[in-house]
């Protein structure tokens, strides 16, 4: 079963941590794209930003308002959707390889509408995999068998992984830790996004500290908490 420790949105909890990433979603739906936004990266400047965590957030939300999602992950170098969720680790790299059929790899969650492509063995060459021909076509594939596809990838200055699939794709959202990265490396992050042809959808601030006084309104939807850390503050 998932960890409810990071599926902060899985039993419908009107905290303002859940509400920030029902805002997400809504931000996310009506962003405007040609052609309408069917697949989407999530990347970051570095390393323990909660990237991961607000993939699989933002996949329930998105599938309990109906939608057909799957979390693909791509983080190649350091992988943890299948950690989140609590699955086996048979995923793309196994796809990839030939190994096994996409459909024996698709994992439910336990979340109507939502399944995951884990990772897979960690290989050697993750941008040489995710710049193949065998990764575009699996792509074109999830495309036409859900309504939205969120994409784990690695941190985008620390390796090109990301930077390899951004044009591939019809949007990037850049997850931001509060307090913890530096502007200097946001700016890179952004121009790396831009220089790889990628579309970048907006920010997700990340961990934000709920001043009391404005957590106090949540005290009338039923919340017991009196401070919160916010997750998924949407900035276009």
């Amino acid at each position: 079963m998932p960890s409810q420790d990071q599926l902060v949105v899985k039993q419908h909890d009107p905290s303002p941590v859940s509400e920030a990433f029902r805002t997400l979603r809504t931000n996310i739906q009506f962003s405007k794209f040609e052609g309408g936004l069917h697949s989407l990266i999530f990347t970051s400047a570095g390393p323990q930003e909660g990237k991961s965590t607000v993939v699989a957030n933002t996949a329930i939300v998105m599938a309990q308002s109906g939608k057909k999602v799957i979390i693909l992950d791509c983080d190649l170098r350091k992988p943890s959707q299948h950690q989140i969720f609590t699955l086996k680790n048979r995923g793309l790299t196994n796809l990839l390889a030939g190994e096994s059929a996409i459909e024996e790899l698709l994992q439910p969650v336990g979340v109507d509408n939502l399944r995951v492509l884990t990772s897979g063995l960690i290989p050697p060459n993750p941008s040489e995999l995710l710049g193949s021909s065998s990764m575009l076509n699996l792509l074109a594939y999830l495309n036409s068998h859900c309504d939205l596809l969120l994409i784990d990838t690695p941190p985008i200055i620390a390796v090109t992984d990301a930077c390899v699939l951004a044009s591939r794709v019809d949007g990037v959202a850049l997850v931001v830790r509060a307090g913890f990265t530096r502007p200097g490396m946001v700016r890179q992050a952004k121009e790396l996004v831009l220089h790889a042809n990628g579309k970048l959808l907006g920010v997700v601030l990340n961990r934000v500290e709920i001043q009391k006084q404005y957590s106090n309104y949540y005290y009338y939807y039923g919340s017991n908490h009196s401070k919160q850390v916010g997750q998924g503050k949407f900035y276009c």
